[in-house]
């Protein structure tokens, strides 16, 4: 017999999925939907739009995310001219959400759902930029599938390590994300989500990130935090690497990232903003957009 906490997500899922879907439908006659299957059988959710013969980039979301993120992105007429692909991270939005702990906590996992979205949409040489989480997911790339088949990364407030000197603390909110009792739960994501702007959002915008929130799965938000991390990689690449961050990031310590990331690959670029905090691409999208097609015009050379 499934347990309340179990119905509560289950049914809270469904209803969030159906809020998602009515803010969506006009982006849905622009884009293409697929799913591909990762190493261990999770089904990842994969999202094209844009011109299908352009420069490809891979968007990769951050926690408590999805595609939806990348709606900035998406929607820009500046960045029409490339293959935009985006996709959901394992126990988030419309991917599979498996309940085993290593399922989250191997980082080699993350890294075999990116490559399996670069092989199943037969990307060439794309351009990776990950948010926050989706940082750790592009050095795990890296790690175990090396540079070969990317032109570049860019890491967008990017998380380098899970520890203590690159990572802010909020114990109650991070705690409390995780807590069987629901309304404690939505409460500390709604906190979270605040915590990711320096220049929030519109209240429209909040509430649809809120929602998109609210499907990530109990079972990653309490072993994601314990995921596997290598920079082996990152250290070796020879592609062009941009670490940008919100100078007024609350969740990243950005210096000590930065620092971090330099050590082990001194060819490493950076680009501060000044009034964002995590999430200078939605918070400065037009400032964001300029800056990813110079990069990424950069890498053609």
């Amino acid at each position: 017999m499934m347990s309340v906490s179990k119905f509560y997500r289950s049914f809270f899922a469904f209803i969030t999925a159906g809020f998602l879907l009515a803010f969506s439908l006009a982006a849905l006659a622009e884009t293409t939907h697929y799913e591909v299957a990762s190493s261990d059988g999770v089904s990842i959710a994969v999202q094209e739009s844009g011109d299908p013969e352009g420069q490809p980039i891979v968007f990769i979301h951050g926690y408590l995310g999805s595609h939806l993120n990348w709606e900035p992105q998406v929607n820009s007429p500046l960045l029409q001219k490339y293959r935009l692909i985006t996709y959901d991270l394992r126990g988030h939005g419309l991917s599979d959400k498996p309940e085993e702990a290593i399922a989250y906590s191997d980082g080699r996992r993350w890294a075999d759902d990116l490559a399996a979205v670069v092989s199943a949409s037969n990307a060439q040489q794309p351009i990776l930029v990950g948010w926050s989480l989706g940082g750790a997911v592009i050095s795990n790339y890296l790690n175990y599938y090396d540079d070969r088949n990317i032109s570049g990364a860019v890491y967008v407030d990017g998380v380098v390590e899970l520890n203590s000197e690159q990572i802010t603390s909020h114990p109650e909110i991070y705690q409390e994300l995780v807590s069987e009792n629901l309304k404690t739960h939505l409460e500390a994501t709604r906190d979270f989500l605040r915590l990711c702007f320096n220049q929030q959002p519109e209240s429209a915008t909040f509430q649809l990130l809120l929602a998109n929130a609210a499907l990530a799965s109990w079972d990653m938000q309490e072993n994601v935090q314990s995921m596997s991390i290598s920079l082996a990689g990152l250290s070796k690449t020879d592609q062009p690497i941009l670490m940008l961050y919100g100078k007024k990031d609350a969740l990243v310590q950005v210096d000590a990232s930065i620092s971090r990331a330099k050590e082990v690959n001194p060819n490493v670029e950076t680009l501060l903003y000044e009034n964002s905090g995590h999430a200078p691409f939605i918070e400065e999208s037009t400032r964001f957009n300029q800056d990813l097609t110079t990069f990424i015009e950069g890498t053609s050379h």
